[in-house]
C-alpha cells in the first residue's frame, strides 16, 4: 500500500480507518494535498509564474467555448489593501504578493456580438450569468492547481462579494462584468503556524450511485464528520464550541449571516445583469 496515500486519504477524511484506493497518480496525490494558506512572504509571484498559472486556467473546459471569464491581477498594495476591506478585513489579501480576482465576464461577449452586428439578448438570462460563474470557478481551481505545483499557496476570497459595486469600482468593472470570488497567491511563510488539510465529508454523503441519497441517510455520515471535525478541532488547539453542523447551520440562518450578499440579485441587476 502507497504509504503517502494512505496518509493523505486518512488527513483528508479525518479518520485512518478508511483505506486508500489502489488507483493512485501523482496529480490525486497533489490535488489531496491542498490547504488553504493565508500567510506569506511577500516575495512577488513572477510574470512567468503567471503566465504559466494563467495558461493552465485557460486550459479548463469552457462552456460552448464562450470564454466567459476574465481575471485582474493585483499587486499594488494600496488596492489590496483596499480589497481587504471590501471583503471583511482579511488581513491576508492586504498582505499577499499577488491577488486574483476571478470575473464572471459577458461584457466581451456583449461587445463581440456588436462588433459583427449580431443580437446578444440571451446575455441577459440567468443561465448565462451562470456560465460565467462557472466558467471561471473551474478556471481559478486549475489556477490554484498549478500555482500550488510551482511552490505558491492561496486561498479563495469569498468576501469579494460582500461589497461588488466597490470592488468593480476599485477594478474598473464595466457592466456585465462581475466578481465571482478572489484568489491570494504567495509562498507560504514558513515561519508563520503552518497551515492544514482540512477534513471533508465522507464519501457516502456526497457519491450519490445512480439516484441521490435521501438526506436522512445521509446522516450517519454526517455524524461521522461531526466527530472528524471535532478532533481536528483539538489537534489545532482551535477553541471552537459546537459541531460542525451548528456551524454550518449558524452560517445559513437568515440574510443576516450572509455579509450583505443578501442584496446580490439587486445588485447584479444595476451591474447590468437582467437575470430573466
Amino acid at each position: 500500500m502507497n504509504a503517502r496515500a494512505q496518509q493523505l486519504i486518512a488527513t483528508r477524511y479525518g479518520t485512518d480507518t478508511l483505506p486508500a484506493p489502489a488507483a493512485w497518480t501523482p496529480v490525486i496525490d497533489h490535488l489531496l494535498g491542498h490547504r488553504s494558506v493565508r500567510r506569506h512572504l511577500p516575495d512577488p509571484v513572477s510574470e512567468d509564474q503567471l503566465a504559466a498559472i494563467i495558461a493552465a486556467a485557460q486550459s479548463a473546459a469552457t462552456s460552448s467555448n464562450l470564454q466567459a471569464w476574465s481575471v485582474v491581477a493585483v499587486r499594488n498594495p494600496d488596492t489590496r489593501a483596499a480589497l481587504a476591506e471590501c471583503a471583511g478585513g482579511q488581513a491576508h489579501v492586504r498582505d499577499a504578493p499577488l491577488v486574483l480576482v476571478w470575473l464572471a465576464d459577458l461584457a466581451r461577449l456583449a461587445h463581440v456580438a456588436e462588433s459583427v452586428e449580431r443580437p446578444n439578448g440571451a446575455l441577459d438570462y440567468l443561465e448565462m450569468f451562470i456560465i460565467g460563474v462557472v466558467d471561471a470557478a473551474l478556471a481559478a481551481q486549475n489556477a490554484l492547481a498549478a500555482a500550488e505545483s510551482l511552490g505558491l499557496s492561496g486561498c479563495y476570497i469569498g468576501g469579494m462579494r460582500n461589497q461588488p459595486e466597490k470592488v468593480a469600482e476599485l477594478l474598473g468593472l464595466p457592466p456585465r462584468v462581475f466578481a465571482v470570488f478572489g484568489m491570494t497567491l504567495g509562498v507560504e511563510d514558513p515561519a508563520a503556524p503552518p497551515a492544514t488539510v482540512k477534513p471533508r465529508l465522507p464519501q457516502q454523503v456526497v457519491l450519490h450511485q445512480e439516484r441521490y441519497l435521501p438526506v436522512t441517510e445521509q446522516q450517519a455520515g454526517i455524524e461521522a464528520y461531526n466527530a472528524a471535525m471535532a478532533r481536528f478541532y483539538e489537534d489545532q488547539k482551535m477553541n471552537v464550541h459546537g459541531t460542525w453542523a451548528v456551524h454550518s447551520s449558524k452560517r445559513i440562518a437568515g440574510p443576516e449571516t450572509l455579509s450583505g450578499r443578501d442584496r446580490l440579485v439587486e445588485t447584479l441587476r444595476g451591474m447590468g445583469f437582467a437575470l430573466k
